[in-house]
């Protein structure tokens, strides 16, 4: 987890920090309807390597948004969730998702004007 001399001064470039790329914002959209194993997980992010899942996990536990639970079986069972905090994200990956399908629609239309068309 970051400490506080690292944090930035700007609170937007915090949560950038923490979820602002891509495949983090995947694995948030992933957990965020339950539990997941990682083969899960790679399966529900199409193009995801192991390698980079494998990293965008650790850095999210250490920074407090996954959690994951490991249990003591043979093949052992590992699985990912969302912590209070990972869960306090939900109103912020709802409005991009609204957003996006709002966003969407307008290229589907065509109803999108660039600046030098309107």
């Amino acid at each position: 987890m970051v400490n506080n001399k690292e944090l930035p001064l700007c609170p937007v470039a915090t949560t950038v920090g923490l979820i602002g790329n891509k495949w983090k914002l995947l694995i948030l959209r992933e957990l965020l309807s339950g539990t997941k194993r990682f083969g899960e997980l790679r399966i529900g992010i199409p193009g995801i390597s192991q390698k980079v899942l494998t990293q965008n996990l650790r850095s999210m536990e250490e920074d407090g948004i996954i959690q994951r639970q490991v249990y003591a079986e043979v093949p052992p069972r590992v699985e990912y969730f969302l912590s209070e905090l990972g869960k306090s994200l939900r109103p912020i990956i709802d409005v991009m998702a609204e957003w996006g399908l709002a966003y969407q629609e307008l290229v589907k239309n065509n109803s999108f004007l660039t600046e030098k068309e309107a």
